[in-house]
């Protein structure tokens, strides 16, 4: 085997190879990875040609290059340079300032995690140093309540055995504490800094990868190899609690921790609109190709009929009068002409009114959360539309549903139900000053906290005996046996000598285990009781049964030597184990039973529920266990005893796993399994790997709830489709004790075969990989550090913050940028075809019907501030009716406001208007003269008539897709016809065209025209034939075929007239016969370190204001 070594000038002794089994291709890992972070896409030297080459990416922005460089050919251009530079520079410029401020953004992020201090081990002094400059193979000193630097091998640490307690929450969403220990080979170098500094190790490992659980490596130190685990591992992304220090070598570092394994790739995100558009835009293509096709032929027939006839005229050079180059140029030369069929100002238009709207949310108060002094942000401008677009919610547990903050709030003692009050009532005397415990479990912790606020205080432990402070007397308890927790048992029993000498068994567990193992003696009490954990569970709560057994010495002394025995058994240890366990928990008498409030975060329910009646699925991707993970699920109201069945897929292997969730599709769908089912034929059909899933309806209300075993064997290529299948015919779908890797996976897993707009919400760094990989990302800042932030597109600082960014800010940005769409379309295909049947009329010469300033104006200028007005201010009901008719939202969700079939008909309006303009004016002026006898047929006074028309329609279009009128759409609807008319004075005006005259042609034609009532009068027949045909058609719509929004907005008309009352308040209680499950420890329990004493050190006496660990 091959060995890379890394000689470091900080610790030249530590060596890291990488490569237990590739070895050679990690050359450059050892010698080269630092910790930094780069999420960031430009430098300053960079930024100018990668953002051009970006943007020149796009068809669009190609395609004016191309024509511009097409308006420096004389032979070709009809049109001025200047009419396609103005444009295209002003939308690179606008682009590439946003580009460059959201970067600037992600530099700042990557700067204040990159420079963030650590203490380093140089030359036998400890230094501090930033993150970004720790490398592979550094020794770093963490100290409590740190955040782990870097991937690192624990060397030693202040605790006994050199253990160490670490918090995994930004990695698995789990808060109870876990332990790491030391090899005893390096533990014992302590915090020596000579000692460590002389360390002379070399350690070989796998290649970096994403696996959280999993660490595979060997330490050779003097000659000796020992056996590296994860249980040596302090990973990236962990904090250290409940330890003073602790030392450790770096393995990987920056990108290649597991952390940053699991996070993801960024992807360039864009949405649904921005693919359509892209579509739309190729589709004009062969459109425009198509109509300077039909031109250039014509100009080919006129110019070989009548072409001779207007030489004089039209005076060629002699290479161009064949009529076969003539027709060539025409081609390009209308290409040119046509190009605003194809709208550059369309993109740099879009990117302002999603600027405009990402401010919005940035500075919606009612999104502010105090506590924290946190905004809501959007830290990306390109995403806001897709906000009223989403139809999967995917979201975290912990920290994001809950508060990570467990609360005693009832217990049952005796037959006798007491909630929190009742037991202070009863209590007179002072608390103690308040302890701090650390605990394996935050439920455990909100046990033994509320023990000592009744006057029962754990003061303190040892291997042997446990200290308890009983209404001030202190009495010392010595622990004889746990016998500890698992997945299996589902209960932990601790065996103890009172003070007096008695020997007892205490037990704690979920309620239907520890039922089976009570006394006969306990029926009245246990039916009592169980009344009590029906109220507590009904109200959400997170209940356990405790019980007890007096032992006698004899019995307890046969106990002991079986529980020896299979303690020290090398074949089926945990088996034997559990046998001896049942033969002494039995018999037992009931205590009581508690009840702790997982807290969910303020508004949870609620949200959830308007989700809901917004048609949006929301599953639960969580790294913590099952029994947490259901029961926070029905406090949330997504699961609950209405519902026909709730599916638990928790087989270990393909077959069962597939069994199973057939098994639960069959009951939902019944025949979905045969081959008569059109799903299933459907897919039995398609042989293509990419496809869109049919929706499927189930017969009833289910739930799903899978683990990550199962889930591990769900998400294979052969049976992805049947976990889908079965999970989107579901109402709620749980996923529990699931890896990063895994959330990302689902999500991608209903992209890949649903054609819908998924949202990933997650507060820890364990969510960073799936907020990365959904369409859209939000972060929660919380508890969990700031990776999900960073990682998200928008973040704020409480779940219930989402129903006001899905409803209401992503609702309404979708509206306005549909409304927009529709406008933009339709203004420039009625803009642009007047030109086509111009050219019928002017002998396909090429030549423009508008003057070239009201064609560089007309987007730019005159149509842009009533619509930009319309998209930053329009709002069909205002925020407060969008909460409380959530079936608002669903339009987005089937993208019904702009789609294909939506811009065909704006084409088709768009045809009519512009036969609508062109021929009006020119019937109305054909062979017309003025009053005083002059003619007003000529062509500068048809194309004033023609323009004037063209901006009062848009300018009038703008008005009828306004819903809500502010002072501000006021100001820009007039604001841009007065503009309008006195530029055309101006540019019309005898000074400029004299002082210019090939710039400014339309000398006094605006003086000369607007002066008579023909010209008005046509004017306003133009407008009236535009706009009628769109007035009735939405008249005729809304009376006879009413859409369901349609039938809402009128209810909402209704009671802005006869006000509602305000909605109930929504009841968190629920009706349940399940029991409601408590959390313990999410792996097996600690009991056989705490009786080994390892964890033990000796220290002052505690004082009241301490901090311990109170591992159980």
């Amino acid at each position: 085997m091959a060995l890379t070594e890394m000689k470091r000038k900080r610790h030249p002794k530590a060596a890291v190879a990488a490569g237990l089994f590739e070895v050679c291709e990690f050359f450059w890992f050892c010698f080269l990875q630092n910790n930094a972070i780069k999420t960031s896409k430009y430098n300053f030297f960079t930024f100018l040609p990668l953002n051009l080459f970006e943007q020149f990416q796009r068809v669009a922005n190609a395609y004016f290059l191309f024509l511009l460089v097409l308006q420096l050919i004389p032979q070709v251009s009809s049109l001025s340079w200047y009419t396609t530079v103005v444009p295209l520079v002003l939308v690179l410029s606008m682009t590439g300032v946003k580009d460059a401020i959201d970067d600037m953004y992600r530099h700042d992020s990557d700067k204040q995690l990159n420079n963030q201090p650590v203490l380093v081990l140089v030359n036998g002094m400890i230094k501090e140093e930033k993150w970004m400059n720790i490398k592979v193979g550094d020794i770093i000193k963490l100290q409590n309540n740190n955040s782990v630097t870097a991937d690192m091998l624990l060397l030693s640490s202040s605790e006994p055995c050199s253990l160490t307690y670490i918090e995994t929450a930004e990695l698995d969403g789990e808060t109870n504490l876990k332990v790491r220990q030391a090899l005893t080979v390096t533990s014992n170098l302590g915090d020596n800094l000579e000692k460590l500094n002389t360390f002379k190790g070399e350690v070989r490992c796998e290649p970096p990868n994403n696996k959280l659980d999993e660490f595979k490596g060997i330490l050779i130190y003097e000659n000796e190899k020992y056996s590296l685990d994860n249980e040596k591992m302090l990973l990236r992304g962990c904090t250290i609690r409940n330890t003073d220090w602790c030392y450790g070598l770096v393995i990987y570092a920056g990108h290649d921790t597991k952390l940053m394994q699991n996070s993801g790739k960024t992807i360039f995100k864009r949405t649904n609109i921005d693919h359509l558009m892209n579509v739309l835009v190729f589709w004009i293509f062969p459109f425009l190709a198509g109509m300077c096709c039909i031109l250039a032929i014509g100009h080919g027939i006129w110019d070989n009929q009548k072409g001779y006839y207007f030489q004089i005229y039209l005076p060629q050079k002699e290479e161009f009068t064949a009529p076969s180059v003539s027709t060539f140029l025409i081609f390009w030369s209308y290409l040119i002409i046509l190009n605003t069929v194809v709208p550059i100002s369309l993109y740099v238009s879009v990117e302002i009114i999603r600027l405009g709207n990402s401010f919005y949310i940035n500075w919606d108060r009612k999104m502010f959360y105090i506590p924290y002094n946190t905004p809501a942000q959007a830290h990306t401008t390109t995403l806001n539309e897709e906000l009223g677009q989403i139809q999967y919610v995917f979201s975290d547990k912990t920290g994001t549903l809950t508060q990570n903050i467990m609360v005693f709030i009832k217990c049952s003692i005796n037959g006798r139900s007491y909630g929190i009050h009742n037991l202070l009532s009863i209590r007179k005397h002072l608390l103690p000053r308040e302890l701090i415990y650390q605990a394996q479990s935050p439920d455990e912790e909100a046990l033994v906290t509320a023990a000592r606020n009744f006057g029962f205080v754990f003061h303190s432990r040892t291997s042997e005996t446990i200290t308890v402070i009983e209404m001030g007397v202190t009495k010392v308890y010595k622990l004889l046996a746990i016998l500890d927790f698992n997945n299996v048992r589902k209960r932990m029993s601790v065996i103890v000598q009172t003070p007096t000498g008695k020997v007892i068994l205490f037990c704690k567990g979920a309620d239907t285990i520890i039922w089976e193992l009570l006394h006969s003696t306990c029926r009245f009490l246990q039916d009592v009781t169980m009344e009590h954990l029906d109220e507590f569970a009904g109200d959400g709560l997170r209940t356990l049964a405790v019980a007890f057994r007096e032992l006698d010495e004899e019995t307890f002394q046969s106990w002991s030597r079986k529980h020896y025995e299979a303690s020290i058994s090398l074949e089926d240890r945990e088996e034997k184990l559990g046998l001896v366990y049942e033969e002494i928990e039995k018999d037992m008498m009931l205590l009581g039973a508690t009840a702790i409030e997982d807290k969910l975060q303020d508004g949870v329910p609620e949200t959830i529920a308007i989700l809901i009646k917004a048609n949006i699925n929301l599953w639960i991707l969580t790294g913590d266990k099952q029994e947490t993970a259901v029961n926070i699920a029905y406090a949330c109201n997504m699961l609950s005893d209405d519902m026909d069945d709730v599916f638990i897929i928790n087989a270990k292997d393909s077959s069962m796993v597939l069994q199973e969730l057939r098994s639960a599709r069959n009951k939902m769908k019944p025949g979905s399994l045969l081959e008569t089912d059109p799903v299933t034929a459907f897919l039995a059909r398609t042989k293509r790997k990419n496809f869109i899933m049919p929706e499927e309806v189930a017969t009833g209300s289910f739930g799903l709830v899978i683990n990550g075993h199962s889930l591990a064997h769900a998400l294979e290529k052969n049976m992805e489709v049947e976990l889908l299948r079965t999970a989107c015919m579901c109402k709620s779908v749980i996923c529990c004790r699931v890896t990063p890797l895994q959330k990302a996976q689902m999500v991608e897993l209903v992209k890949k075969y649903k054609q819908v707009v998924t949202l990933a919400i997650g507060d820890g760094a364990n969510d960073v990989s799936m907020i990365k990989a959904a369409h859209i990302g939000v972060g929660i800042s919380g508890q969990e550090g700031m990776q999900a932030v960073l990682a998200s597109d928008f973040s704020f600082a409480q779940f219930r913050f989402l129903q006001r960014l899905l409803l209401v800010h992503g609702r309404w940005s979708y509206l306005r940028m549909c409304k927009f769409l529709r406008y933009f379309f339709y203004k420039n295909f009625a803009f642009t075809l007047v030109h086509f049947w111009y050219g019928f009329f002017s002998g396909f010469s090429a030549q423009t019907i508008y003057d070239e300033w009201f064609i560089a104006f007309y987007n730019l200028v005159y149509t842009s501030l009533p619509v930009l007005a319309l998209t930053l201010f329009d709002q069909d009901v205002n925020d407060l009716w969008s909460l409380r008719f959530p079936e608002l939202y669903e339009p987005g969700q089937y993208n019904l406001y702009f789609n294909k079939k939506e811009f065909v008909k704006c084409i088709i309006y768009g045809i009519y208007s512009s036969l609508v303009l062109f021929f009006v004016p020119y019937g109305s002026t054909y062979n017309s003269v003025q009053s005083s006898g002059k003619d007003i047929s000529d062509y500068q006074s048809f194309a004033l008539i023609v323009q004037t028309s063209l901006l009062v329609v848009a300018t009038v279009q703008v008005g009828l897709e306004t819903a809500y009128w502010t002072t501000v759409n006021q100001f820009f609807i007039w604001g841009s016809l007065i503009l309008y008319f006195s530029l055309m004075f101006l540019l019309y005006s005898d000074g400029l065209c004299l002082l210019f005259p090939n710039t400014f042609r339309f000398l006094g034609t605006a003086r000369n025209s607007l002066i008579q009532p023909q010209v008005w009068l046509t004017i306003l027949l133009t407008v009236v034939l535009c706009l009628l045909p769109v007035a009735v058609y939405r008249f005729l719509r809304i009376e006879l075929v009413p859409t369901k929004v349609d039938k809402v907005l009128s209810k909402i008309r209704e009671c802005m007239k006869y006000p509602l009352p305000p909605p109930p308040r929504m009841r968190l209680r629920r009706t349940s016969s399940r029991r409601s499950a408590y959390a313990f420890a999410h792996q097996h329990g600690f009991g056989a370190l705490i009786t080994s004493g390892k964890n033990m050190k000796s220290r002052a006496k505690f004082g009241f204001g301490d901090n311990f660990s109170s591992l159980k």
